[in-house]
């Protein structure tokens, strides 16, 4: 699986460098949202603009993430550019559950005023 993360302050940036986020690249990607919420990251936003297909494998990766950061910070999903992707999400009604945000600085934007609040046990 082709990534990239960049950890700025406390958001970290997940850019999916793959065309299909389909069954042969899910369960790897479960794999790094466990690993980056055990770490402790607050905020992640999910960098979608190469991603050209996603099959239900993919959207089970996603709503993975998105259980993961519920209640302990933010998951957006950012930058979709094609779409097939866009279509498959409001067909499947997930843009009612997910965050979405158009670009990254609009991801980063929704972050800053939503602030996570930090709590004693973590």
């Amino acid at each position: 699986m082709k990534y990239t993360i960049d950890k700025n302050s406390d958001i970290v940036k997940f850019t999916l460098g793959e065309d299909n986020l389909n069954s042969m690249i899910a369960p790897d990607l479960k794999s790094e949202f466990i690993i980056l919420r055990n770490e402790g990251v607050k905020n992640l936003i999910l960098v979608m603009n190469e991603v050209k297909y996603v099959d239900s494998s993919g959207l089970s990766s996603i709503l993975t993430a998105n259980r993961l950061w519920k209640d302990h910070g933010n998951f957006i999903l950012a930058d979709i550019k094609h779409d097939f992707v866009n279509r498959l999400i409001e067909i499947s009604r997930l843009d009612s559950i997910l965050t979405i945000a158009g670009s990254v600085e609009e991801a980063e934007e929704i972050i800053k005023n939503n602030p996570v609040e930090h709590s004693e046990e973590e």
